[in-house]
């Protein structure tokens, strides 16, 4: 049986490390917005979810050396634990790769759709349950804000390449850059940074990418399927590039969240309006990795700092929401396929969402708050509060 999703009310709200790294205006304005979650809290109860039961998700950096340790140690963990999907993917040799094929074999319906978000949502509580039950991991996932590190992504907590960092950036090998379908000059081209080799230092060094690729942004041998599911092991490449973070500074993030009005909007400035020349904070925080696995829209998961990028992109959904509870806690839009190709009715609350064999299908609608209890899976290990 499913075990239930914590309560994360208060989720992402965690301050910054005294003398570290101070508030920015989106941090400020998730604290501001508090009480708004306070005042909803008190006339639609949830059961025993509230603020003080509720567990916090933290910033990388946020995490004391030993925390990050302890988590990367978990991640390594399920990377050595057999998979499931074999059958369906013979590539996903770990249970780190299930969550790989998952998304390989569900990008085409959970980006550009009324999916995105809430699918993103389920899949990023799932790899994180995974890692508390099946490792042992004490925490919660960590997210990465991306304007703390914008300026100098290399030589940050996240990527500098030591023993508590993510893993730093790969070595130097010429490339093209990215390459930025339908965007106008000159941002039709992230320009390459100094990597795009194998990573050399940190926890991952040594880790197999085991899937794809699909849709890659270096020169990647092919897989032997053509679904990406083949067994195609090689090494780790990042080309850490400060060019795409530049587009994920804090205000972008603050007129993201104050400048629209509707999850329409919401979605698409997140992710991007390539055609106007706007990469948007989703494609610029993956492409500040870049590399291989992830700068391949399909493959992206291989590459670890994925879980931190996307526990950015729920943070900065939950603020979103923080604004309007009333409204935007059921509020979708887009439809059924990516960009609706094919065509395809809207999507609605009552839509489902699976990750394949892993888990159970579930209503968009049960996935659109971190708050409310529910009869499958929802937010509620409240009691296992995180100081």
């Amino acid at each position: 049986m499913l075990q239930f999703l914590p309560c994360i009310a208060a989720l992402f709200v965690g301050s910054a490390l005294a003398g570290a790294y101070p508030p920015d205006a989106v941090d400020k304005l998730a604290e501001e917005s508090m009480s708004k979650l306070k005042d909803y809290l008190a006339k639609n109860p949830q059961g025993g979810c509230t603020l003080e039961t509720a567990v916090k998700r933290k910033e990388w950096s946020d995490l004391a050396e030993k925390e990050r340790q302890e988590y990367t140690s978990a991640v390594l963990c399920l990377m050595g634990k057999p998979g499931l999907m074999t059958a369906q993917a013979p590539g996903a040799k770990s249970r780190f790769d299930d969550y790989v094929a998952v998304h390989i074999q569900q990008t085409p319906r959970n980006h550009g759709s009324t999916f995105f978000l809430p699918w993103h949502r389920y899949y990023l509580w799932h790899y994180e349950n995974a890692l508390r039950t099946e490792c042992n991991y004490t925490g919660f996932q960590p997210y990465w804000n991306w304007d703390r590190y914008a300026k100098d992504p290399v030589n940050s907590p996240l990527f500098n390449g030591n023993e508590s960092s993510m893993s730093g950036n790969g070595a130097k090998v010429a490339h093209q850059g990215i390459p930025i379908p339908g965007a106008p000059r000159p941002y039709n081209l992230i320009p390459a940074a100094d990597g795009g080799g194998c990573v050399t230092t940190g926890p991952f060094k040594n880790m197999s990418v085991n899937l794809g690729p699909i849709a890659p942004t270096l020169q990647v041998k092919a897989n032997p399927r053509s679904d990406g599911l083949g067994y195609n092991p090689r090494c780790l490449r990042r080309d850490v590039n400060k060019n795409s973070a530049a587009v994920t500074t804090a205000n972008y993030t603050l007129d993201l969240i104050t400048k629209n009005n509707n999850v329409y909007w919401f979605q698409t400035v997140m992710e991007g309006q390539f055609p106007q020349g706007k990469w948007g904070v989703h494609a610029g925080g993956h492409y500040t990795v870049g590399g291989d696995p992830a700068g391949d829209f399909y493959v992206s998961p291989g590459d670890p700092a994925f879980w931190l990028h996307h526990a950015m992109i729920d943070r900065v959904w939950w603020i979103w929401q923080l604004q309007d509870l009333a409204k935007r806690l059921t509020e979708v839009s887009m439809t059924r396929t990516m960009n609706n190709m094919p065509p395809s009715a809207n999507g609605t609350l009552d839509d489902l969402s699976n990750l394949g064999v892993m888990a159970p299908d579930v209503k968009v609608r049960e996935l659109m708050t971190t708050m409310v209890l529910g009869e499958k899976m929802l937010f509620s290990l409240c009691t296992n509060r995180v100081a």
